[in-house]
């Protein structure tokens, strides 16, 4: 629901402020300019360092108000992203970004994205990697299926089978705000292992909106899929997939690896945009990782947030 305006300065670095000018509420990422450090309004040329948010210049005012600046948010730019730190008290950012660094040093290169939109709780989303029992019956169909959870199951497509063994863990301080997921795939035809098709993934997530998917296959390299959740609004998330890969191996292999996961995520979206949050689910000794995902992810809710959901150690059985 936040309103920003992003540019760059001279000396390339990007800045993320306010949008909306104190003046008379223009909105600066709507026809201002950048230039020397600042931005400057499209209304009437007031100008905004980056830097500060502090106002530099009125075109036609002899001194500036001291007051006359616009909110700076912590931002950073990495593996090919610009990334905005949100606190609900403003507090400064407690942890960094890793960088991926294939992609800084252009050893895997861009091969494509997807952009969905899920009316889910944000919660939702990366709560799936510790759901591995889902695993078996939602992702196990043949991607041939397609994403359509009423026709995956068709008998048409029942002579392939995706086969899943997965293990979530939090990460131990100074990354507690990390968790991984590694998952070992492979798939059967006619009941018979097709070992083309074995494939490792270490899911790595970064805070409540970031995750690292690093794929690796005997035959067809290493490659990364970057996924970024943004909040729209209360429940409605846009989720990103960029894919970078070896760029000595063929576009058309990470293209396929996206489309596939592509398939997948989108049985997950017709779940979620169909479901409801439900803060005490009736769970069984199975389900004990959704608990303690649910309790490492708490840490992401500050006490001042009205949303913050109930902290339970244990499970009722």
């Amino acid at each position: 629901g936040e309103h920003l305006a992003v540019f760059r300065s001279q000396d390339g670095q990007a800045h993320v402020l306010d949008a909306h000018c104190p003046h008379l509420g223009a909105n600066l990422a709507a026809g201002g300019r950048g230039g020397g450090g600042c931005i400057e309004c499209p209304f009437h040329g007031w100008q905004f360092r980056g830097e500060d948010g502090k106002c530099t210049r009125i075109p036609y005012a002899g001194k500036v108000p001291d007051s006359a600046r616009v909110r700076v948010w912590p931002s950073c730019e990495v593996n090919g992203m610009v990334l905005v730190w949100y606190h609900r008290q403003g507090l400064d950012p407690t942890w960094a970004v890793p960088e991926q660094c294939e992609i800084t040093s252009e050893e895997w290169v861009f091969r494509g994205q997807t952009e969905h939109l899920v009316d889910v709780h944000i919660q939702e989303i990366p709560e799936n990697a510790a759901d591995t029992a889902h695993l078996a019956f939602l992702h196990g169909p043949a991607i041939l299926g397609g994403s359509d959870p009423r026709y995956t199951r068709s008998r048409l497509w029942d002579f392939m089978k995706h086969t899943w063994k997965a293990e979530w863990q939090p990460e131990p301080e100074p990354n507690a705000h990390c968790s991984r997921l590694l998952l070992q795939h492979s798939a059967t035809i006619f009941g018979k292992r097709l070992s083309l098709m074995d494939l490792t993934v270490s899911a790595r997530q970064v805070g409540p909106g970031l995750v690292y998917l690093i794929f690796e296959h005997a035959f067809l390299g290493r490659g990364i899929i970057l996924q970024t959740v943004t909040p729209l609004e209360p429940l409605l998330q846009s989720v990103v997939h960029k894919i970078y890969y070896q760029k000595n191996i063929p576009a058309i292999v990470p293209k396929f690896i996206l489309r596939a996961e592509c398939v997948q995520f989108e049985r997950d979206i017709t779940i979620w945009n169909n479901k409801e949050y439900l803060s005490k689910p009736l769970l069984v000794r199975e389900d004990s990782g959704i608990q303690r995902h649910r309790r490492w992810f708490s840490q992401f809710y500050s006490e001042g947030s009205a949303t913050a959901p109930a902290r339970e150690e244990g499970l009722d059985w």
